[in-house]
């Protein structure tokens, strides 16, 4: 008898949890968006959304101006934010920023030299995969992109005019 009220606590618990699972993955689904990325060659800005990102094109890696991760470079911008990509000091080996599957952004051209720079600003919020064209998977990244918050009134909470 136990066993079978075990079993089915946790068969139970299994399910919540799915479709706990569920809910969260289809609320980042809903609605959809014809505004797709905007791209530049060069600059700094940090676009009118949020923080910018930045990440350095180095020898063979990506590395995230923000948290130091590399290959994976993963870097959390809000939407709106520009996330630019520096190809580092004396690098003389040719790089790109490739954008892959979906959500996307333009990718940017094959480029060498130290002190080149690529900019997309990102306006909706989704996970953005890239690599280099020239060396694929060695050269890897993520930007995730949050939806901008908005300001809820506390339930109960006193209306104005």
């Amino acid at each position: 008898m136990s066993i079978m009220m075990s079993t089915t606590r946790n068969t139970t618990r299994l399910l919540v949890v799915s479709g706990l699972l569920v809910v969260g993955l289809l609320a980042g689904c809903g609605g959809s968006s014809s505004t797709a990325p905007s791209t530049s060659g060069g600059g700094t800005g940090s676009g009118t959304g949020g923080a910018a990102g930045s990440v350095t094109v180095g020898d063979i890696f990506f590395k995230s101006g923000r948290n130091g991760s590399s290959n994976p470079a993963v870097d959390t911008v809000a939407a709106g934010a520009t996330v630019t990509w520096t190809w580092a000091a004396g690098e003389s080996l040719p790089h790109s920023v490739q954008s892959l599957g979906s959500p996307s952004f333009t990718s940017s051209a094959i480029q060498s030299g130290g002190g080149s720079s690529y900019q997309v600003t990102f306006p909706t919020a989704g996970t953005y995969q890239y690599d280099c064209a020239v060396h694929g998977k060695m050269m890897t990244g993520t930007i995730v992109v949050q939806a901008a918050a908005t300001a809820t009134p506390a339930p109960g909470g006193p209306t104005y005019p």
